[in-house]
């Protein structure tokens, strides 16, 4: 199975800054980072993965005891941890309703370059209404015109990765001649949303480009990750319900002439491991008990779409609540979750606050195998993104659950090759030209 790390400075858990283990501002220091990357890459993960937004949020019972006031920018973080690691891949996400692509498609190109080819760009259409607020905008896009718009920016970013033929800079230094115009792809888009004639002047990569990785689970992001995305980040709580999306996800695929091997679905996956059940159950309760009430109903509010739960009582039923313009897919795992398994608000947030809607593995190491081979095996995902709960998390993993995955044949033990796509498995994309769809010439 695939295997990347979803990278946090203190760990998934939303109390894990208050945890004993975790250091002083190690959300800006670079050798915390360093430290993560090159553990991951000594247990030979595909990837380190970290996520992004563009929010601050307004609400001060959460965002005063939360760790996020202190964030770097990650793609110039990935581009310093490419100087100190030489095979994992580097992912981070950027938001396609707040950016343009040309910006986008050559601040990834430059990564993959940096990096040997180890590139991955997160294509997210920015779930928090109170990004807009940052980008002189009064209230945040409507959902499905977010993805219109991300539609045809993943199309214009792709044109721009394509605009050089694979042997286009000959250097010849007798003629003077550096590269050879007729291998040259310009773009020449015009479109409902963006006017790029390009040429991007970054050259393909090792890899070719840089892998796209979506995150979206609702109708529109499967529809455009099913044409897209060669990676899906995504969560689900149940057997049933994993094996659902990818069945739905992959069953998509062939109306744009593209074969289910071509994407890889890695749902989130937070690992609480212990040598004994008692062990990891000990060290989960320590981290529930460090949970304040007012940043779990303040998260779980976020959570669900930004809905204000402070009027209704913490022991009662989560209240019906109308679909969101933020995250969907998010407020759909947490509703049904909350229906399925009878939770109060509190029961919920609590249950929320590890994960953050993502699936919850505590127990030995043999215990989590067991769950994370059914559920590949049953069709429930191609790997996962590993979301280690706490500082000093990683090194439970690395020390218990990877060798348990070897000894079943389940992961490997050395890099296949140099760049991401060789490591997860994924082919290099052709050379020559790619036009976005329904574009005319400017």
């Amino acid at each position: 199975m695939n295997l990347g790390l979803f990278v946090e400075p203190y760990g998934r858990h939303i109390a894990a800054w208050r945890h004993p283990n975790a250091q002083k501002m190690s959300g800006i220091s670079f050798q915390n980072f360093a430290a993560l990357a090159q553990a991951a890459e000594a247990a030979k993960f595909d990837f380190m993965f970290i996520a992004d937004t563009n929010n601050v949020w307004d609400n001060m019972d959460f965002f005063s005891r939360s760790e996020r006031g202190a964030v770097l920018d990650p793609l110039q973080l990935l581009a310093a941890l490419a100087v100190v690691t030489k095979h994992i891949g580097l992912i981070s996400t950027t938001s396609t309703t707040y950016t343009q692509p040309y910006h986008v498609a050559r601040t990834f190109a430059s990564l993959d370059q940096l990096s040997g080819g180890r590139a991955g760009w997160n294509l997210v259409t920015s779930m928090f209404p109170g990004e807009a607020k940052n980008f002189s905008v009064t209230q945040q896009m409507a959902h499905g015109d977010r993805y219109e718009r991300a539609e045809e920016f993943v199309d214009v970013v792709l044109g721009l990765w394509s605009s050089w033929n694979d042997d286009a800079f000959v250097e010849d230094k007798a003629s003077g001649l550096f590269f050879e115009p007729d291998r040259l792809n310009v773009l020449h888009h015009t479109g409902k949303q963006f006017a790029v004639r390009g040429p991007l002047n970054i050259p393909r990569s090792a890899q070719g480009h840089p892998v796209v990785v979506q995150a979206g689970s609702s109708v529109p992001g499967r529809e455009l990750a099913a044409r897209t995305a060669e990676i899906v980040f995504t969560l689900q709580q149940t057997q049933s319900a994993a094996a659902a999306f990818c069945a739905d996800l992959k069953g998509r695929m062939a109306k744009y002439g593209r074969h289910p091997d071509q994407l890889k679905v890695m749902p989130g996956l937070f690992i609480m491991v212990g040598r004994t059940e008692a062990e990891a159950r000990e060290k989960y309760e320590e981290l529930q008990s460090l949970v304040h009430p007012k940043v779990g109903l303040s998260l779980l509010s976020n959570l669900i779409g930004g809905f204000d739960l402070s009027e209704y009582p913490l022991d009662g039923p989560l209240p019906e609540l109308p679909k969101t313009n933020s995250g969907q897919s998010h407020q759909n795992a947490l509703v049904d979750r909350a229906r399925r398994d009878g939770l109060t608000i509190r029961q919920l947030y609590l249950a929320t606050v590890g994960g953050r809607g993502h699936w919850e593995l505590v127990g030995t190491a043999e215990q989590i195998v067991d769950q994370m081979e059914e559920r590949v095996k049953a069709g429930g995902a191609d790997g996962f993104t590993i979301m280690p709960p706490f500082p000093g998390a990683l090194q439970d993993i690395t020390a218990l659950v990877i060798p348990e995955l070897r000894r079943r044949g389940l992961f490997r033990s050395e890099y296949p090759g140099t760049t991401l796509r060789e490591t997860i498995g994924l082919d290099r994309p052709a050379d020559g030209p790619r036009r976005a769809r329904a574009t005319q010439a400017i």
